[in-house]
């Protein structure tokens, strides 16, 4: 049995940055795999380590810089990597649903893995849309927001699932295989890269891939999104400080509730 993980490389934002245009100075960003993609790891990972699982293929879309993240997935466990870049990707802001989809569904094409996990969604543009979308072009099952997996029902050809619906409410439902699962956080507990994964990660493969060898063109990842401002929002509060000693702030919070008719009769 194959599962096949897609990662992504996401940047954050110090503390204190600067906004120059429609992008933050690289100067500002440090780069991390995805939250959401390193609980899809971690539960791709525990299937091999039961057993169930006999390789685990980590893809991305990213640039030469995401390999030193995409070796953090195959440290903890993965076996390779696919990453996918192209000239024609170069100049997009933000690389739409549609563009990653057609791509991901190339190399799902290519793999033929019999389970697909990906994060919910992504720390920088926060679509959470992929992996749903991507099981619509392949014709598989899906399930989104999954919060458990029953390891033992994979091996049956049926992923046995709790998954997060609104309000609260889970619910338990069976997804045959292959299937497109997107993990949500907390399913389970990412494990830190130990040394000697780190070292064994050096030697295992990051295969590239362009468009062409996926046998796309740049038509078919055309990108529908444009970046058209970006700012820092204003923060607003509604919190009342008060100086002084203990007393003097007692009577001030005392005057502002009677302000505001608590306590009136």
């Amino acid at each position: 049995m194959k599962v096949l993980v897609t990662v992504k490389e996401v940047a954050a934002v110090e503390d204190e940055f600067q906004i120059a245009g429609t992008s933050i100075d690289e100067t500002y960003l440090e780069y991390d795999l995805n939250e959401w993609d390193d609980y899809a790891v971690e539960e791709a990972v525990q299937l091999q380590e039961a057993g169930i699982a006999d390789e685990v293929v980590a893809v991305t879309i990213g640039p030469e810089r995401s390999e030193e993240t995409i070796r953090m997935a195959l440290a903890k466990g993965a076996d390779r990597a696919v990453r996918i870049w192209d000239d024609a990707l170069e100049g997009a802001d933000l690389l739409d649903v549609g563009a990653k989809t057609a791509i991901l569904e190339k190399v799902v094409e290519e793999e033929d893995p019999d389970l697909v996990l990906s994060g919910v969604q992504a720390d920088d543009d926060g679509f959470g849309a992929t992996g749903v979308s991507l099981a619509d072009a392949l014709g598989y099952e899906w399930a989104a927001v999954v919060n458990h997996l029953e390891q033992d029902s994979v091996e049956s050809g049926t992923a046995s699932i709790r998954r997060e619906l609104e309000g609260g409410v889970e619910e338990l439902t069976d997804v045959e295989l292959p299937a497109v699962l997107t993990i949500q956080t907390g399913i389970n507990e990412p494990r830190y890269a130990s040394l000697r994964g780190i070292r064994q990660a050096q030697r295992k493969e990051i295969a590239p891939k362009t468009l062409d060898d996926l046998g796309l063109d740049a038509a078919a990842v055309e990108n529908e999104l444009t970046l058209t401002d970006m700012y820092e929002p204003e923060t607003e509060s509604d919190a009342t400080y008060f100086e002084g000693g203990p007393d003097e702030a007692a009577g001030q919070l005392a005057d502002l509730l009677r302000e505001k008719g608590v306590g009136a009769q």
